[in-house]
């Protein structure tokens, strides 16, 4: 059995969301000058629009398209996007992982419309061969909870004729995005940038824009979901008004985020530290037998949330709840040893281990992260 490791990550955070905050930050290099202001006060409308302005410079947004802050994290801008403006055509869902299926079945059971779903085994990515352009598509690009990303957007049609509804939440500041093969596209504070909860981000094409200014869906919207006004899409959300009352706080720590992503060099240097940190982690599974990606295909392994099986023998032959518990022994072991948290799977998918590797993560924490892996399964393997 492996000796207990002597190093231990710096920065033990490697959970799915919240994620790490970004090296180097502190609480006291958030301003305070805002807080305790009217969320109408024209400084803080500014504030808040200022924040747009530099997600659009650091996520490469195109310049016709409009970001606009939905309360609810993703979840809340994928369901403002979904109950705003579906309806007018059919409509498909990749259902790859646990999000697919909620939107899915939000769209069917909620919304009362009638979804062409295109599953796939956890691990995999649906057949993109059965994607319509003439239906409006809803889709994440990276399986948070599964470890599978799309496989670029080739598969997507340029020429389409519906919308493209795409939940990028562990994708965007990590991944590059095709752009002009989408319409809708989400993310969250709590995610590539590692900010605080609640907030999402709709940055909505032209052609998104147009569905919000002449079509009304045929359905009450919350009003916290409500991207249209009486004369069509509420142009005001583009400016920095909110539709409730938001976190100013929140907000300071996302702009403290995103000022670092354009301090260090912008979306690439994002990008080339996520991969760094998948690189570090990909060494280690490719010389450990005990583990293996839970996606199958390397094309559509995630370079954020990397999701992992157990394929030693022994615990093959093992429950599901067995191998859950299994990992929740290894858990408990690396955390009392403050050495990592939250390195479980998602509560829904096959138990194994998930890994942030996104770029608040440092590479050289991935690397004292492994040998720790090791101890623990070998420890809980024993007991």
């Amino acid at each position: 059995m492996a000796g207990k490791p002597n190093a231990k990550p710096e920065r033990p955070w490697f959970s799915s969301g919240p994620t790490a905050k970004r090296p180097g930050w502190s609480s006291q290099a958030i301003p305070h000058e805002l807080l305790g202001r009217g969320i109408r006060a024209p400084e803080v409308v500014e504030r808040f629009a200022h924040g747009l302005r530099l997600t659009r410079d650091l996520l490469e947004v195109p310049a016709d398209w409009r970001l606009v802050y939905v309360p609810g994290s993703d979840t809340g801008a994928v369901e403002a996007a979904m109950w705003s403006m579906l309806g007018e055509r059919p409509i498909q869902v990749l259902a790859f992982e646990n999000f697919g299926q909620v939107w899915a079945t939000d769209i069917r059971d909620h919304l009362k419309l009638e979804p062409d779903v295109l599953t796939a085994p956890w691990g995999e990515f649906p057949d993109v061969s059965r994607v319509d352009p003439a239906k409006d598509l809803v889709f994440p690009w990276n399986g948070t909870t599964s470890g599978v990303k799309a496989p670029g957007g080739d598969w997507i049609a340029t020429d389409r004729e519906g919308l493209v509804i795409c939940d990028a939440t562990s994708a965007a500041f990590a991944m590059p995005l095709p752009w002009d093969r989408l319409d809708v596209v989400t993310f969250s504070f709590q995610k590539a940038l590692g900010g605080e909860a609640g907030l999402g981000v709709a940055a909505l094409s032209p052609r998104a824009v147009d569905r919000l200014e002449r079509y009304t869906p045929p359905r009450p919207v919350p009003k916290v979901l409500r991207l249209r006004n009486n004369d069509g899409f509420d142009t005001a959300l583009a400016s920095g008004s909110m539709i409730n009352t938001f976190s100013v706080w929140t907000l300071e720590d996302w702009i403290d985020g995103v000022e670092w992503g354009l301090a260090i060099g912008g979306l690439p240097a994002l990008i080339a530290r996520t991969d760094a940190n998948a690189a570090a982690l990909d060494a280690w599974v490719r010389r450990t037998d005990w583990i293996d990606y839970l996606a199958s295909d390397p094309a559509t392994r995630s370079t954020t949330s990397v999701c992992l099986k157990f394929v030693d023998p022994r615990v093959a032959a093992l429950s599901e709840p067995a191998r859950q518990a299994l990992v929740g022994r290894m858990k408990a072991l690396i955390e009392a040893e403050r050495a990592a948290f939250d390195i479980e799977s998602h509560r829904n998918a096959p138990a194994g281990l998930r890994i942030w590797c996104g770029c608040t993560v440092e590479t050289v924490d991935i690397e004292a992260l492994t040998p720790w892996l090791d101890w623990a399964f070998e420890t809980a393997m024993a007991d």
